[in-house]
């Protein structure tokens, strides 16, 4: 596996971000991306997977064309079918870069041993946390429920917290680049775009209870307190306070961007959903797939009896 390693200085602060690299060293190979075509192709591929026809539109050229230059990119391994969806009658198949980053080197120069441990994220782990992970920066807002009494029904949020939990797991990913990302629900209530994670349920979240119907598993919104999830996927209802939901789903009012969801159905549903997550990582995101809309429903568990959650059940 290669990597490229740049150094980055902002106000006379050095950052450095590691990237995977496609490394070439046949001249032959590198014919392959100075095509201006394939570049682009390569440009619009690189974050979202598409289909042909989708990237022909965008690049506002013929369909056969952008045939060609895929299978070009194929015949190199530059490119990867990622999924496959029945669309109009026939298969469509998803293509994405298989690197954002391309490098040549030739075989002499200084070569410098890195000391620091590298460590290298599972492809599922990286596809989910895309796009509120992207190029190796924190691309997201998280939104938790205010400590004061807010909303129609005047509850307080009593698991903001665990956004620190969460902040050190999207820190192993990546980096703030511009300010802190974490905002309450009513500082936040005016802005409904890009892309958010929702800490909490529908009763003291009120970004959660505004997208809640847009979820596979959604909180039932019929009798307060919203005591009641319920799963379009399996068909299951739950009620017990330690279970909760990790789903994500695109963001109804910016289709470009994402919205992931950790809520419960107490605040031990919350904590299990982030415990989920954060610990249990690969387990949870197993059958991931690139989906626009996903979900998983976890219980809390208390296996030292010391009354506070510390593992997690995946139920679906």
């Amino acid at each position: 596996m290669n990597y490229l390693l740049k150094e980055i200085g902002e106000d006379g602060e050095e950052s450095r971000i590691l990237k995977r690299t496609k490394l070439f060293q046949d001249p032959e190979k590198i014919k392959t991306i100075a095509d201006e075509t394939r570049w682009n192709i390569l440009e619009s591929i690189s974050g979202k997977a598409k289909y042909p026809s989708q990237i022909a539109k965008e690049l506002k050229l013929n369909e056969q064309k952008v045939y060609y230059h895929i299978n070009q990119l194929k015949k190199t391994d530059l490119i990867e079918v990622v999924k496959k969806e029945e669309r109009s009658g026939s298969l469509a198949k998803y293509y994405r870069a298989t690197e954002n980053s391309f490098s040549i080197e030739l075989p002499h120069g200084e070569e410098k041993p890195l000391r620091e441990p590298l460590s290298e994220q599972p492809e599922q782990v990286k596809n989910f946390l895309y796009p509120f992970v992207k190029n190796g920066e924190i691309n997201t807002r998280i939104i938790v429920g205010s400590p004061d009494p807010h909303g129609p029904n005047q509850v307080r949020g009593r698991d903001s917290h665990l956004a620190i939990q969460l902040g050190f797991f999207l820190g192993q990913h990546g980096s703030i680049k511009d300010e802190f990302p974490t905002e309450l629900d009513t500082e936040a209530k005016g802005d409904k775009k890009g892309n958010m994670i929702l800490l909490g349920g529908p009763l003291t979240n009120m970004f959660m209870k505004e997208f809640n119907e847009n979820f596979i598993v959604n909180f039932s919104m019929d009798k307060f307190p919203y005591h009641e999830l319920n799963s379009s996927k399996t068909g299951e209802k739950y009620t017990e306070k330690p279970i909760g939901t990790i789903a994500r789903t695109r963001n109804p009012n910016d289709p470009d961007n994402s919205i992931l969801a950790l809520s419960g159905i107490g605040k031990s549903g919350t904590k299990a959903a982030l415990l989920a997550l954060t610990l249990k990582t690969e387990e949870v995101l197993k059958d991931y797939d690139n989906e626009d809309k996903w979900s998983r429903v976890v219980k809390g568990l208390d296996l030292d009896g010391d009354g506070k959650i510390d593992d997690v059940e995946i139920l679906e």
